[in-house]
């Protein structure tokens, strides 16, 4: 007789398995088209480097771009979470937004747009992730605000859009000193006017 234990036991085997196979097909994926172009990159291709059937990975994933979708929804999640790291990490309001402004920079200037990022980023999941990063960012600066660090002459919300639109730009910078520089341009925008 089987104790109510062992089937959750299984679940969670399955759920664990299951994980590791998405992980897998997604992680594959990304490297297949980093090596071969996004346009050449097949489901059979897919199946094959991941070391599973084609009809598993049907079971997982109707195309090469909703895999791809997949991945850069956890590759978000991921710069999401790092900034949050960041700014738990931090003193002050004002060393905060400071440390995830430069932190977001880096992200963009290491991770320059290039075809695959154009497809992605039309997807849903990017435009709740960047309204998601716009919120993080207005209330780090309404805090910086509060603290007098930062004006308060301008709407947080309309300060975080100035951040995110400027720092933007160090995906085409040459170096991470210029991405540290127009950071510093950045937070010289936010200081009080006085």
């Amino acid at each position: 007789m089987y104790t109510p234990r062992v089937p959750k036991l299984w679940n969670e085997t399955i759920g664990a398995h299951r994980r590791a196979v998405h992980d897998a097909i997604l992680d594959t994926t990304a490297a297949l088209v980093a090596e071969h172009g996004l346009a050449s990159v097949t489901m059979s291709q897919i199946a094959e480097a991941t070391g599973i059937g084609r009809a598993t990975l049907y079971k997982y994933f109707a195309d090469v771009e909703a895999i791809l979708v997949a991945w850069h929804e956890r590759h978000i999640a991921g710069h999401l979470k790092h900034l949050a790291a960041v700014r738990d990490q931090a003193g002050d309001a004002g060393a905060r937004l400071e440390a995830v402004l430069e932190a977001f920079a880096l992200i963009a200037h290491e991770h320059p747009t290039t075809e695959l990022s154009a497809l992605l980023h039309r997807g849903e999941h990017v435009a709740r992730a960047q309204q998601h990063l716009r919120d993080f960012i207005r209330d780090l600066v309404a805090e910086g605000a509060k603290a007098g660090a930062f004006r308060d002459d301008v709407a947080p919300d309309e300060l975080a859009q100035y951040c995110l639109h400027a720092l933007t730009a160090a995906g085409s910078l040459p170096s991470k000193a210029a991405v540290r520089r127009l950071v510093a341009v950045t937070l010289a925008g936010l200081r009080p006017t006085r």
